[in-house]
């Protein structure tokens, strides 16, 4: 590898992780505005928080592996990413179909995430951080143990919700 092919996947890396750990961020925010909003459903607010849980972990995880490369998060990307979480749980808010919309976005927002880590995971196999990969592949497997979770939730969610209208 050259050493500007191998600079240039230093600085992508580098910015990819500072990218994922503003997503990290918005995930935070888009899970606390659903927390509280899911009484009614106490099996979808219960892997919301152990997820919720989970994304603050990742975002440490992120930091530290930051850290070991000399560079940090951005306030603004991170503030940018928490306004878009607020804004795009609000704009679910007064739907009246706001559970299955939220679970639709999750769903969405989930499958972003792990190729987001997939791609930072095959740029740290590139340049050799091999606690890059296994810091970045344990966040991986939570957000595709997430996915699937959610995956799986879609029917029983809608059907859940089509039924608490009806009996309404």
């Amino acid at each position: 590898m050259s050493d500007a092919h191998g600079n240039a996947a230093h600085e992508l890396y580098h910015t990819g992780l500072i990218n994922q750990h503003a997503v990290e961020n918005q995930a935070i925010e888009l899970l606390e505005r659903q927390l509280g909003r899911m009484d009614q459903f106490p099996e979808i607010k219960a892997q919301l928080q152990r997820h919720l849980d989970e994304s603050r972990a990742q975002a440490q995880r992120l930091d530290q592996l930051m850290g070991q490369h000399g560079t940090s998060a951005s306030a603004l990307k991170d503030s940018m990413m928490s306004v878009m979480g607020n804004m795009a749980a609000l704009a679910h808010t007064p739907a009246p179909d706001e559970v299955i919309k939220n679970t639709l976005a999750n769903y969405a927002f989930e499958h972003f995430e792990i190729a987001a880590y997939k791609s930072l995971i095959a740029l740290a196999e590139h340049i050799g951080d091999a606690n890059g990969v296994r810091i970045l592949t344990t966040s991986l497997r939570e957000e595709e143990a997430m996915a699937a979770w959610v995956g799986q939730s879609i029917a029983p969610t809608t059907l859940k919700f089509a039924a608490m209208k009806a009996a309404a």
